[in-house]
């Protein structure tokens, strides 16, 4: 099995069994998340500790990759607090707009996203969730578009 199956795996399973999907009650921050372009719609729910989230779910509906990239965040981030997500923000978005042949290690499961920089339109599907989590984590109240 080469790497682009394996990342394709990860990026089916993650759509068909989608990990912390669902509301987060009570939930300290959410904020809402839409792309007009496809019609992908999340909320994104956090439960911090400080700086820290302890927990976040998301709910929604979307394509297989906004839906795998959003299970896939929730997994990397839970734990870290905002200084950690904002570097994994920034190697995530590398990695879905770059044109590095090979991800970087410490994205581990997240590299299965790399796969999308090959159909830039599908970019905002995978970085839907990202600019959503952000505008939870800066506790905004207004649905976020990406365009």
């Amino acid at each position: 099995m080469d790497l682009k199956d394996l990342y394709r795996d990860v990026i089916l399973d993650h759509n068909r069994q989608p990990r912390n999907f669902g509301p987060l009650s009570p939930a300290d921050a959410s904020a809402d998340g839409h792309n007009p372009l496809c019609g992908d719609r999340l909320t994104v729910y956090l439960r911090l500790d400080g700086d820290t989230i302890r927990d976040v779910h998301f709910d929604g509906k979307g394509c297989a990759i906004s839906v795998a990239s959003a299970s896939l965040m929730t997994e990397a981030v839970k734990g870290k607090d905002r200084r950690a997500i904002a570097n994994l923000f920034e190697e995530v978005h590398a990695t879905l707009t770059g044109d590095a042949a090979t991800p970087p290690a410490s994205l581990g499961k997240l590299a299965a996203l790399s796969g999308v920089r090959e159909f830039p339109a599908r970019v905002k599907c995978a970085s839907l969730c990202w600019h959503t989590l952000n505008a939870a984590l800066a506790h905004e109240c207004a649905p976020v578009t990406t365009e």
